[in-house]
């Protein structure tokens, strides 16, 4: 059985103008001056209070830190309550998702540093929750790119991590799966550039989801991942 493991933002929707929104509104509040959007887009993926401690000066009180994570928790929720906001899917990955779902040799995962309630929003809006058998989240483990999620992953899924390939758009992604032993894809719509993915050890990264097709359906063939 291979697993194949999926990043949500910046892998499956593009979440990116909710997300810096909400952080801009969450330092707006404290009356601190926004991180740039591309700092933001730098640190999605970590777990969130990780994530605001990596936008803040050395040695930001641990309170402050505390509090900004849930302003931007409160934030993002009142932003993605209102219809006009949305997190989009990239182009053609719910269909990718239903076709590797359909597979009799292949399980599904997520392994995110978005919440349970986010990524079950999200699956729920998109009616793909059914394909994932593995739900791995920041909830309940420690942040990228630490290999906690893909190990608790392949433990539910009953995969080796030779058989196991991870799909991100983040270094802290290739990281994490490479730290388990499994296979690691990058993908270049995403929120870190191309060559940092590369660098971090990624196998292949690619730059559409049809690209992403061949290469996943060549590993599920029993063919090695290579740049």
């Amino acid at each position: 059985m291979k697993l194949v493991v999926f990043d949500c933002d910046g892998t499956l929707v593009d979440s990116q103008h909710l997300i810096v929104a909400a952080m801009d509104r969450a330092f707006n509040g404290r009356g601190l001056p926004p991180p740039p959007r591309l700092k933001t887009l730098s640190v999605v993926g970590l777990s969130l209070t990780i994530a605001v401690e990596r936008l803040l000066p050395a040695a930001t009180d641990a309170a402050l830190i505390h509090a900004l994570a849930e302003d931007y928790k409160a934030a993002f929720g009142d932003l993605r309550r209102d219809p006009a906001n949305t997190e989009p899917m990239y182009p053609g990955m719910r269909d990718l998702v239903l076709e590797l779902a359909a597979r009799e040799d292949t399980v599904l995962g997520i392994a995110t540093g978005k919440s349970r309630r986010g990524v079950a929003t999200v699956l729920a809006r998109e009616q793909i929750g059914e394909a994932f058998r593995t739900v791995q989240t920041a909830d309940t483990h420690p942040s990228k790119p630490d290999p906690s999620m893909i190990f608790e992953a392949m433990a539910d899924s009953g995969a080796s991590a030779h058989d196991t390939i991870l799909i991100g758009d983040t270094t802290y992604d290739v990281e994490m799966a490479l730290a388990a032993g499994a296979g690691a894809i990058g993908v270049a719509w995403g929120y870190h550039p191309v060559s940092e993915l590369k660098a971090a050890g990624a196998g292949h990264v690619v730059a559409s989801s049809a690209e992403l097709r061949q290469v996943v359906s060549h590993f599920l063939s029993g063919g090695q991942l290579s740049v």
